[in-house]
């Protein structure tokens, strides 16, 4: 059986077989060095690669992103950790505007191979400003390929894809992953970016999902089991490449369809899933589409109201179970 590692320690897993991979490969971000950075997922990686390598910078988003593009335009393969994805907001002219565009804009003359790790999401009663799962945000600019894995063999195998596209990635580390575990990357590990995997087969509702809505999908699918109801969950693991093909042929073995996503509901990456499958697979449903998201306010910090606003198993399970009845 496979060593279990903990989804912390599969970034910090991930990053380092890369480091030593590729010399062009270095880190930057702040804390990340000796502190082995605030969520302890580049421990040990100052130790081994040191300071030509791992590089500490000042609280600045801004200067972080930038200093990442200088040196992918110029034949480095950085990887830039924003703490908290909510900082996005502080550096999003990069993002959105500098970064995405530089290949295009240059006729292929400029590549920008980078990755931008950031901790995504709620759930751990942090805060409007520290909680939010913002995927969306970057789904809305075109030329950023987008990962967000669930568990901690697809972290190591996203990262390394990641690392290695000539494109620039965001990559979505969910806060509230870190500390589950799974079994280890095997050695060589890489998941290709762009293709979804069948994290359990059902074959009465098909349970769409990505980063930590799939444990809840999969808890769900554990509870409709016992009720004589086969849900099949789907783990997008990427937005950008996303992998429709997966999610149509699911719906084509179950008719019915739950998006489970924790994006708000204005806007959310499930709208552009339901929409494709009302389009393409429209003739393949028995019942309406049904959409489990993240309400349109504000991330509360006390849990009781958090818990309230963020999609939750039980209303992955009364959703799929609307559908079936329908």
């Amino acid at each position: 059986m496979a060593d279990m590692i903990t989804y912390r320690e599969a970034v910090a897993e991930g990053l380092a077989r890369e480091l030593r991979r590729d010399s062009s490969v270095v880190c930057l971000g702040e804390d990340i060095g000796a502190a082995g950075g605030v969520f302890k997922t580049t421990s040990g990686l100052f130790a081994e690669f040191g300071k030509e390598r791992v590089w500490d910078t000042p609280i600045s988003e801004q200067a972080i992103l930038g200093v990442a593009m200088g040196a992918a335009m110029t034949g480095m393969r950085p990887v830039a950790e924003i703490m908290f994805s909510d900082f996005f907001a502080c550096c999003w002219d990069y993002l959105a505007n500098e970064i995405p565009k530089m290949r295009y804009m240059t006729g292929g003359q400029v590549t920008v191979p980078l990755v931008v790790r950031t901790a995504n999401g709620g759930g751990l009663g942090f805060g409007a400003q520290h909680s939010q799962a913002v995927e969306n945000w970057t789904l809305a600019i075109p030329g950023l390929k987008i990962a967000a894995p669930s568990n901690p063999a697809d972290v190591v195998g996203l990262m390394a894809a990641a690392i290695r596209s000539d494109d620039p990635v965001v990559f979505f580390e969910h806060k509230g992953l870190f500390a589950s575990k799974g079994p280890a990357a095997p050695e060589g590990h890489v998941v290709e970016l762009g293709k979804a995997a069948v994290a359990r087969e059902g074959s009465d509702v098909s349970l769409v999902a990505l980063a930590a809505t799939v444990p809840m999908a999969l808890a769900a699918a554990d509870l409709l089991a016992a009720d004589g109801i086969s849900a099949e969950v789907i783990d997008l693991r990427c937005l950008v490449p996303l992998d429709m093909a997966t999610v149509l042929a699911s719906v084509g073995r179950t008719s019915r369809l739950v998006i489970v996503e924790e994006n708000p509901f204005q806007g959310g990456w499930g709208g552009t899933v339901a929409s494709i499958v009302a389009d393409e697979g429209f003739e393949l449903l028995d019942a309406p589409i049904r959409r489990v998201a993240a309400a349109c306010v504000p991330l509360p910090f006390a849990d009781a109201l958090e818990q309230l606003v963020i999609p939750t198993v039980d209303g992955v399970v009364k959703a799929a179970r609307t559908l079936v009845a329908y």
